[in-house]
């Protein structure tokens, strides 16, 4: 593994990209962009170290690609999109550089990371300029209202009144009215037409154990290639946080066998 940081111009003046590297040699491999998880208002780039992304680039070979972005305690919406949209716009720019095949861009992320997967993955096809292969947004935090399994919820590690605490940050004062952006609340998107393919995982008695199951419903009712595997349980992340147990080594062997189909059929390009 090769790793470098970088610091790359952005809206906030610098954003600090982890850029870590398997198998490059004579030849172009996929580059994944990887969201860390966080609710928005936590966490780090460097929680890529024990990501699935991490591990798919490791395994597979690739570059990944992961990006220091503005936290909803510092910066409301845009903030976050921003900065991982510009992340995605420098792999693409310097692909060459970093030995990454601009056909086979996947973006992917964990929680709020998944959410906010799902919204550079619509950003990028609204804008038409960045073709992104393929989609991987676990347990994504995209719908900024209740659903059927995120109200009352009294899940392990993420429960209905931290969803509702991130959700106000992130929003701020457009949290609860009608003026919430798709690509701030990316289950709020009308048509789902031309995004990239996706695979996910979710523990079915988690908070966005809904939203996850109808992201992946609207996906494959365009004809999109999309699956998602349940486990059963109520641990948000259980994947990160209980790597040690089998439904977690489970999920991670999946998510491998899913990818590597994936990779045979062109990331089920359109």
């Amino acid at each position: 593994m090769k790793r470098e940081i970088l610091r790359i111009p952005s809206k906030a003046g610098s954003l600090k990209l982890i850029v870590l590297k398997y198998g490059v040699q004579d030849r172009k491999v996929p580059g994944i962009l990887w969201i860390h998880g966080g609710g928005y208002e936590t966490g780090m780039a460097s929680m890529v170290y024990g990501s699935c992304g991490k591990m798919l680039a490791k395994k597979f070979g690739g570059i990944v690609v992961s990006p220091e972005y503005r936290l909803s305690l510092r910066e409301e919406y845009p903030a976050a999109l921003e900065d991982c949209y510009t992340a995605l716009e420098y792999m693409y720019d310097h692909a060459e550089e970093l030995s990454i095949d601009k056909n086979r861009i996947i973006v992917g992320g964990e929680s709020a990371g998944g959410g906010l997967t799902a919204a550079v993955c619509l950003y990028a096809r609204d804008q038409k300029r960045i073709p992104v292969a393929y989609q991987i947004p676990l347990y994504p935090m995209i719908d900024a209202f209740d659903t059927e399994s995120s109200r009352n919820n009294h899940g392990q590690i993420w429960n209905t009144k931290r969803n509702h605490r991130a959700w106000k940050r992130y929003l701020g004062k457009i949290y609860g009215t009608s003026d919430i952006p798709k690509y701030a609340s990316p289950s709020l998107e009308n048509d789902y037409q031309g995004l990239p393919a996706a695979y996910t995982f979710v523990q079915d008695g988690e908070p966005f154990y809904t939203e996850t199951l109808e992201y992946i419903d609207r996906l494959k009712e365009v004809g999109i290639h999309a699956s998602l595997d349940v486990y059963h349980g109520d641990v948000h992340a259980f994947d990160l946080l209980q790597p040690w147990t089998k439904k977690a080594k489970a999920a991670r062997k999946k998510l491998c066998d899913v990818y590597y189909d994936a990779m045979i059929h062109d990331f089920y390009r359109q």
